[in-house]
């Protein structure tokens, strides 16, 4: 991406971006600034705003060539780039995410898994090998590998930070419940699950306070 945009923006591109996808399929080959906003309840200033970061392929009373404002999000979120991942923690959610095929949609590959069960070790998951992490170093190099998934438990993901970030990794994907300590340049993700139920508890709740 060769713009600076704010977090709230890059967070709302990827759902422009699915949205579209959606109303190709149903046939519709231009689509306004205006409709992206209406269908997802958002501001349309806004998302003129945004998606202005990604394109000018906008046109007055016209509006975006659905294809071309698909390729234009795409080629701004890199999608078309694929980068290679590493993930460690081949538990249940580690498998989830070893497994999922949409990844390379979004530019992202998990070449492999590594856990410290042992009994894991020599598996597959999808046709993706699960090594012993010890090895996690050796692979990451051999490979150039910039991105490490982390699915441990919060007790081992500093540890597993650690030898990760030893390995050379520059990005790390954090979806264990606890906070990292990591070098300067070493970027960190955080999916914490806690705090987006919690938000979901509240907004339910508070939806539901509405209806009585």
């Amino acid at each position: 991406m060769n713009k600076q945009i704010s977090k709230r923006t890059l967070y709302r591109l990827p759902v422009y971006l699915s949205l579209l996808e959606e109303k190709l399929e149903e046939g519709v080959e231009y689509i306004s600034a205006t409709t992206i906003a209406n269908l997802l309840e958002l501001n349309h200033v806004q998302v003129r705003k945004d998606l202005s970061c990604a394109s000018s392929a906008g046109r007055p009373k016209v509006g975006y060539e659905t294809k071309v404002l698909i390729k234009d999000l795409q080629n701004f979120l890199d999608y078309n780039n694929t980068k290679d991942a590493v993930l460690v923690g081949a538990g249940d959610l580690g498998k989830a995410l070893l497994g999922y095929e949409g990844f390379r949609s979004y530019g992202l590959n998990i070449v492999a898994g590594f856990d410290l069960n042992e009994n894991l070790c020599g598996s597959y998951v999808k046709g993706k090998p699960i090594f012993a992490t010890e090895k996690v170093p050796e692979l990451v190099k051999r490979m150039n590998i910039n991105i490490g998934i982390i699915t441990t438990p919060a007790t081992a993901a500093q540890s597993v930070c650690d030898i990760l970030v030893g390995a050379g990794i520059k990005a790390i994907w954090n979806f264990a419940p606890t906070s990292l300590s990591v070098p300067k340049g070493i970027i960190v993700q955080n999916e914490n699950m806690a705090t987006g139920l919690a938000v979901l508890s509240n907004k339910l709740n508070e939806a539901l306070q509405g209806e009585e």
